[in-house]
């Protein structure tokens, strides 16, 4: 059995208020990136891949309805893609599972010319980071 490497990450846990809206959107994705439903309970999924998993669950203790990632709370989940074309196929895709495009006019290299990636914002506020594992040349 392959363990996993020392320090990778075991599983993310993300509380949301409203679970069917999570699944729409967040659900879509971690299914599109490969991601399998390990376990499911009234109020969340689990998703797996690999050893790592994430748990999408709806709260009644929240203290707000809304994620905002520019309090001192984790920022922003950030998933690897195949390549540029993996990018824009989800970017494409994304709006119609409830993601709206961050940072469109300098897409998509909002985070430098040598990082070509997509960064998508639910309705809940939670963001993600689509990244190209293997990315174009420069502009």
């Amino acid at each position: 059995m392959n363990r996993p490497v020392r320090g990778t990450l075991h599983h993310v846990e993300i509380r949301v208020p409203d679970l069917d809206r999570a699944l729409a959107s967040l659900g879509w994705l971690l299914r599109t990136l490969g991601y399998t439903v390990s376990q499911s309970w009234d109020t969340g999924r689990s998703r797996l891949l690999g050893p790592t998993y994430l748990v999408i669950e709806q709260s009644a203790a929240l203290t707000a309805d809304r994620h905002d990632r520019r309090r001192p709370v984790l920022n922003h989940l950030a998933f690897h893609t195949e390549d540029a074309a993996a990018v824009e196929n989800l970017v494409a895709e994304a709006a119609r599972h409830g993601w709206n495009l961050m940072f469109p006019e300098p897409h998509p290299y909002a985070g430098g010319e040598q990082h070509y990636a997509a960064y998508l914002e639910n309705a809940d506020g939670f963001e993600v980071e689509l990244v190209a594992f293997t990315p174009p040349r420069p502009r």
